[in-house]
């Protein structure tokens, strides 16, 4: 399981910065969300995936931590996606302005000939 999402993540990663590194903006842009899924995986894999695990405390039983699932970073990651959507939303909104004031989509506003 550990390998399959360090291999996920690694993908990921070097897709967007292969990406990135693209003269078109859409390439950019699309490059930029596949970095930040890769760190919302990075950060939800921190909380070390593992299944039956419950994810509410039993008053019952005696606590021991170990037993349950961590919260906090499903609540970093499920944050970061919802604010990864909305600058995505915005990239792709100053996208079209700029591709309709400079008609080019490169970065740079010129295309390389």
């Amino acid at each position: 399981m550990e390998i399959v999402l360090s291999l996920g993540i690694g993908v990921l990663a070097g897709s967007g910065i292969w990406l990135v590194l693209r003269p078109r903006t859409y390439q950019v842009i699309l490059g930029l969300s596949l970095i930040s899924y890769a760190v919302n995986l990075f950060i939800f894999s921190m909380a070390r995936p593992r299944s039956n695990a419950a994810p509410i405390v039993d008053p019952s039983n005696p606590v021991n931590p170990a037993n349950y699932a961590d919260p906090i970073p499903q609540a970093l990651v499920l944050t970061a996606i919802v604010i990864g959507f909305a600058t995505t939303a915005l990239f792709l909104v100053i996208l079209l302005v700029s591709r309709g004031l400079t008609g080019s989509d490169h970065v740079d506003g010129r295309e390389n000939k």
